[in-house]
């Protein structure tokens, strides 16, 4: 592509994350503009493409990222469909960016792992967005200065003020446990090597046959224990937030305190209640970010081997879920090429 022009990017899902993304790029991030959006939806597809001038609809990914006017793919489909859209994009040599999950299993990761290694160099850019964020972003600058010592143990807490009606047992694991795989990997630079799976007895708020709460430990390589409480009918708000403990103190994000008022006898503040609320600013950047390094010819942020990875934790994480007990990770040599 010119690097003077606009990038011209393809969107292939259109319901609320993508459809968020077609409106970021169209109205906040500068130096590209949508071209073709695709979904399975014909109508929902027409619908996004007419707010935006010169865009196209589509229903097949392929036939999108064929045409002459697309530099540049955004995957915001359902998980099972990200296999088949990655693949495409490498036979025409597209720079990708797509939400998370890569794809829904580590056999499915790793084939598209092993598909990038034979491009012999990086496309994807996978949605980690929280890598985005200001507050986890100067976390991750303190934890690098070495002033704490070396992590001991990081404490996150991910609650949702109600789950989606067709989230499962497992999705607490694989559709949000998995940003906080990522953050463990992330923050403390080591890789994930045995997942266990508390249940404390379910809540009244949760959905009947929903086992929620959960509370996660993670072991890692560098000999930290991560842990999540995952809650996602706590009824009252959207939080995120991680305690890192280290050998000469502690550092904690996610409090929220940002306004603090004081009025007629009562004190507070507000809770988000979704993530688009919480982490739009992560979002942006993380977008920013993907469209000028992608113009200047770079791939960075999380890349397809994170992706493999957080699946593999995701999925001993399910079966620690499911059977009980410690689930040992299984990952492969990790190859040269993200390193």
């Amino acid at each position: 592509m010119n690097r003077r022009e606009p990038l011209r990017i393809a969107v292939i899902g259109t319901g609320r994350m993508g459809a968020d993304h077609v409106r970021r790029i169209d109205r906040v991030v500068s130096g590209a503009r949508v071209t073709a959006v695709v979904d399975v939806d014909a109508e929902r597809a027409r619908s996004v493409a007419a707010g935006v001038d010169g865009c196209t609809a589509h229903t097949d990914p392929a036939a999108a990222m064929a045409a002459a006017d697309v530099d540049a793919v955004l995957i915001a489909s359902p998980g099972p469909a990200h296999e088949a859209a990655l693949l495409a994009a490498f036979e025409h040599d597209l720079p990708v960016l797509c939400e998370k999950p890569l794809t829904p299993d580590a056999a499915s990761a790793l084939r598209v792992l092993e598909a990038e290694q034979a491009l012999g160099h990086r496309r994807v850019q996978v949605g980690f967005m929280r890598r985005y964020d200001t507050e986890y972003v100067r976390l991750k600058a303190l934890l690098e200065t070495g002033r704490l010592g070396r992590p001991l143990m990081l404490h996150n807490r991910h609650r949702n003020v109600a789950s989606p009606p067709f989230f499962t047992s497992s999705m607490l694991i694989s559709d949000s446990v998995a940003h906080e795989v990522d953050a463990t990997r992330w923050l403390l630079g080591h890789e994930i090597t045995a997942v266990t799976v508390l249940r404390p007895a379910p809540s009244a708020g949760a959905p009947e046959g929903l086992r929620d709460p959960q509370f996660v430990v993670l072991e890692t390589d560098g000999g930290a224990l991560s842990d999540v409480e995952i809650f996602v009918n706590c009824g009252f708000g959207y939080q995120v937030q991680a305690e890192v403990v280290c050998e000469r103190g502690t550092a904690r994000i996610g409090d929220g305190h940002a306004l603090v008022t004081n009025m007629a006898g009562h004190w507070g503040g507000t809770i988000a209640q979704d993530w688009t609320d919480r982490f739009a600013q992560a979002y942006d950047d993380e977008l920013r970010t993907w469209v000028d390094t992608t113009r200047r010819g770079e791939i960075t942020g999380p890349s397809t081997w994170d992706g493999y990875a957080a699946a593999a934790v995701c999925e001993a994480g399910v079966r620690a879920l499911e059977e009980g007990g410690r689930v040992e990770v299984d990952l492969v040599e990790k190859p040269p090429l993200y390193r």
